[in-house]
């Protein structure tokens, strides 16, 4: 099959050469043929030497996501070596374990989709044009590989709109459990809805820093800003947590950590709060609460550069508030999943929040996402998810 050819403009192929997967619209200069969205074409230097072939999107800013370098077939076998050698990784760093991210897109070189598998449930997120038009060739070599018992599509991110393609949620393939599906991590078991839960149901990238927060918990009471499903705040009262008080805006949310509590028979140690977390540090701090290990985990507060500066802010008052309410010697773990919040961004706000409520920070740990979360080192835009660990004197 022919292709159609993609040519940049001079000195536009470096970055693509120093191993980044991304093309942007104002790199091209010319295209031969009638590439259409989701075609797979080919990429070449200015001077004409082939970069590599990769979906096509004349509609996103992101023109052509490269997926292979090689001269080779994009076909069901294509596909099945990519995904059988990130699953192989999986199962190295999580033997025996049934829930992990598969597939981590353009870190797994396959770009624009997400694969995560919650036991004998995957569930699919694809944000790339081109991956949405051979989506069922990739549920075929899901099938062969994973042997899912259902394959449930869940794309309802912003980043489908930038694609230009529709939000969407919906079975694929079998038949989903009746709810809720069950799953384990480590020592604990967790109630997840995939349909109507953040993201594609639990935050797998922080399945690590949840078990990690058991080293500092011991004797402690404890502040889980942002809870969710209560990924963290489980952890702490499994660490042995005098008390955990977990707060989180969302209703549901909040009532699937009280069945995940009680599931583990931690509910008598965990205190949940249905609260802005802003409005609860703030509360805390009105009543001189004070707590001896703070977790902040909040939504990213910006899905664009333009928006860092406000998102900075908001960073800033959570932090402030929160050395407020923390005791001497106390620690503070505090995450960030936002690209574009830099992690010299992050530790800056917190030493400055540090700083003006006269607290000395020791930096304990900085960590990021989970093993089946992959970075690509050439991609700055897969490093995302950063989080620190200090304690406060």
């Amino acid at each position: 099959m022919k292709h159609s050819l993609v040519t940049l403009k001079p000195k536009e192929h470096h970055r693509v050469i120093g191993g980044h997967q991304w093309i942007f619209s104002n790199e091209i200069q010319s295209i031969e043929g009638e590439a259409a969205t989701g075609d797979i074409v080919t990429v070449l230097r200015n001077d004409g030497m082939p970069l590599g072939k990769g979906f096509y999107n004349p509609h996103s800013l992101i023109a052509v996501r490269l997926i292979t370098r090689r001269e080779e077939s994009i076909d069901f076998n294509f596909f099945k070596s990519r995904i059988e050698s990130a699953l192989q990784h999986r199962l190295h760093m999580f033997p025996g374990s049934k829930t992990f991210r598969v597939v981590n897109g353009e870190s797994d070189y396959l770009p624009g989709l997400i694969v995560d598998r919650y036991g004998p449930v995957v569930v699919v997120q694809i944000v790339s044009a081109g991956m949405e038009r051979i989506k069922m060739l990739i549920y075929d070599v899901l099938e062969s590989v994973v042997k899912p018992s259902a394959i449930f599509e869940k794309n309802e991110t912003h980043l489908r709109e930038l694609e230009h393609l529709p939000l969407e949620t919906q079975v694929a393939r079998g038949t989903l459990p009746n709810p809720p599906l069950h799953i384990t991590m480590y020592d604990l078991t967790y109630a997840i809805d995939i349909i109507q839960g953040q993201k594609t149901g639990w935050f797998l990238d922080q399945r690590m820093n949840h078990f990690m927060i058991r080293s500092y918990a011991s004797d402690l009471d404890v502040l889980d800003c942002y809870c969710y499903d209560g990924g963290f705040a489980l952890n702490a009262a499994a660490g042995g947590a005098r008390l955990v008080t977990a707060v989180d805006s969302s209703q549901s949310a909040i009532q699937r950590a009280q069945e995940n509590a009680r599931l583990n028979k931690l509910d008598d140690r965990i205190e949940f709060i249905c609260s802005d977390a802003e409005k609860a540090l703030t509360g805390f701090a009105g009543k001189s609460k004070l707590f001896d290990l703070i977790i902040l985990d909040p939504p990213s507060f910006t899905r664009s550069k333009k928006n860092v500066g406000p998102a900075l802010q908001a960073y800033r008052a959570i932090h402030d508030n929160a050395f407020k309410i923390l005791k001497p010697g106390g620690y503070l773990v505090t995450a960030c999943c936002s690209y574009h919040i830099s992690e010299d961004a992050l530790f800056h706000t917190v030493t400055h929040a540090a700083h003006r409520n006269q607290k000395a920070l020791q930096l304990l740990e900085r960590r990021g996402a989970s093993y089946d979360h992959p970075v690509s080192p050439y991609m700055p835009e897969t490093l995302y998810l950063k989080l620190f660990v200090f304690r406060a004197t």
